[in-house]
């Protein structure tokens, strides 16, 4: 276990359960936070036995976004290059999800909207009130969301500020899993160890494919593609991959 004071981490199996440690200031992210969070996706990152992350808060509270407090004080949330948190404008080639309980608010719903997967408790909370502070949700709320579900129930949130319940979010898609309170972290481990099955070139190829696919032409991403398919072809991996079917038995990746 690495730990700061407002930043924990911990590595469960194959995964880094990553937690935000602030619970008496609802994991409101301030600069140390925003560190701390960088420094533990560069240790996912660089670390070849980790395959998943998993973001969460302590305390029952996910985040509640922005201190304010802090910025009003004049720190700053954001790394450079890495956006909000230090998370939401960051370019990671290994699966992170999100196992949110209690709030999600502002900058705390953009942590969740940069992961690639959401598991909620059922009671939580997901919210983008910045409307109602005279701001717009600019960690990526704004771009993101009306991506991941319908323009319109998009906009709904993004407009009256109003909070929706993770019951909710699962139903509007903004969740994978919905899940008992207190149990989405477990849950987001459990989907962490499903995808440490699969090959780590292959997952991080995904991953890459779809951000340069997002808005580019279809030939232009197929063309991408191509690139990617050639790369994995040439790799350990895929011979391991195929050996392994037809040997009947589970693979034993390389990373390479």
């Amino acid at each position: 276990m690495h730990s700061t004071t407002e930043v924990r981490t911990e590595t469960i199996g194959s995964a880094l359960l990553i937690t935000i440690d602030r619970p008496k200031a609802r994991n409101a992210v301030n600069a140390a936070v925003a560190q701390g969070l960088s420094t533990a996706l560069d240790q996912l990152e660089t670390d070849p036995a980790l395959r998943a992350g998993v973001l969460t808060g302590a305390g029952g509270t996910f985040s509640a976004g922005m201190d304010l407090k802090a910025a009003l004080a004049g720190e700053s949330p954001e790394i450079p290059g890495r956006g909000f948190g230090g998370l939401t404008q960051a370019r990671t080639t290994k699966p992170l999800i999100a196992a949110v309980e209690g709030w999600a608010m502002g900058g705390g719903f953009e942590l969740a909207l940069a992961c690639d997967l959401v598991v909620a408790a059922d009671d939580a909370r997901f919210g983008l009130p910045e409307v109602s502070r005279g701001l717009v949700a600019g960690g990526g709320g704004v771009i993101r969301l009306p991506k991941r579900i319908p323009y319109h129930l998009a906009m709904e949130l993004l407009l009256t500020g109003e909070p929706v319940t993770g019951e909710r979010a699962g139903r509007l898609g903004i969740a994978n899993r919905v899940v008992p309170a207190g149990e989405s972290a477990a849950a987001a481990l459990e989907l962490a160890g499903r995808m440490a099955q699969n090959a780590p070139l292959a997952l991080a190829a995904v991953k890459e494919l779809v951000r340069a696919a997002d808005g580019a032409p279809e030939e232009e991403a197929f063309a991408l593609q191509a690139q990617q398919m050639a790369r994995l072809a040439a790799s350990a991996d895929v011979t391991e991959g195929m050996t392994a079917f037809t040997e009947r038995r589970s693979p034993v990746w390389q990373g390479r």
